[in-house]
């Protein structure tokens, strides 16, 4: 019976009889957890060197693109904002008027 203190009841994948399985100490968990850590890092490197990195010339390009298309979405939404702002003030009224 001494040995139920150091084993744990756990169930197989396919629901069938409990496995005997033994408890790990804190340093093992630890130990266990640093491992899966440094494998995510090597995973993540390996990955990263897959990638295919743009030129500077490409990248100065897409850059440009974006810059561009923020500077005529913000121009056409200041328009609207403009637009509906003078209109709810025709319709409503100008409170600086009284």
């Amino acid at each position: 019976m001494s040995d139920s203190a150091s084993t744990v009841l756990t169930r197989d994948d396919d629901g069938g009889r409990p496995a005997r399985t033994r408890r790990r100490g804190p340093i093992a968990v630890i130990v266990e957890r640093f491992r899966r850590i440094i494998t995510f890092v090597k995973q993540v490197v390996a990955e990263l060197r897959k990638v295919i990195w743009p030129t500077r010339k490409e990248l100065i390009t897409y850059t440009s693109v974006v810059l561009v298309f923020v500077v005529i979405m913000v121009a056409i939404v200041s328009v609207y904002d403009f637009a509906f702002g003078q209109g709810v003030l025709k319709v409503f009224g100008d409170s600086s008027d009284s």
